[in-house]
C-alpha cells in the first residue's frame, strides 16, 4: 500500500514498502518541515520546477542517497551540473521505474 507523508509546503515523501520517492524536497529553512534532509533516504526525486521552494535539497539528497532527480530537462540540466544523478524529462515523456 501507498503511505504518502506530507513535509510541509509541496515537499512529499511516497513510500509503498519497496521504494521511496519525494517531491519537491524544500526541507532545509521550511518551519513546518518535520524532518531534515539528513533524516531522509529515498530512491528518486521529483522536482516540478526550479522555485527554491520546490527545488529545495534535491541536489544534496540526490548526491548523497545516489537517486536521480526527474525533472523538466532545463532543471535537471542543472542540477547535473551540480553533481547531482539525473533523468530529464519533457512535457508529456514517460519514464516507467522499477
Amino acid at each position: 500500500m501507498l503511505k504518502v507523508t506530507w513535509l510541509g509546503h509541496a515537499c512529499f515523501l511516497l513510500a509503498d514498502g519497496r521504494q521511496t520517492i519525494v517531491i519537491d524536497p524544500f526541507l532545509t529553512g521550511n518551519p513546518a518541515a518535520p524532518v531534515s534532509v539528513g533524516q531522509l533516504s529515498v530512491d528518486a526525486i521529483l522536482v516540478t520546477h526550479g522555485h527554491s521552494d520546490h527545488l529545495g535539497d534535491a541536489v544534496p539528497l540526490a548526491i548523497r542517497c545516489n537517486a536521480p532527480i526527474i525533472a523538466p530537462f532545463e532543471l535537471a540540466k542543472f542540477c547535473e551540473r551540480q553533481g547531482a544523478p539525473v533523468h530529464p524529462m519533457h512535457i508529456g515523456a514517460a519514464l516507467t521505474l522499477d
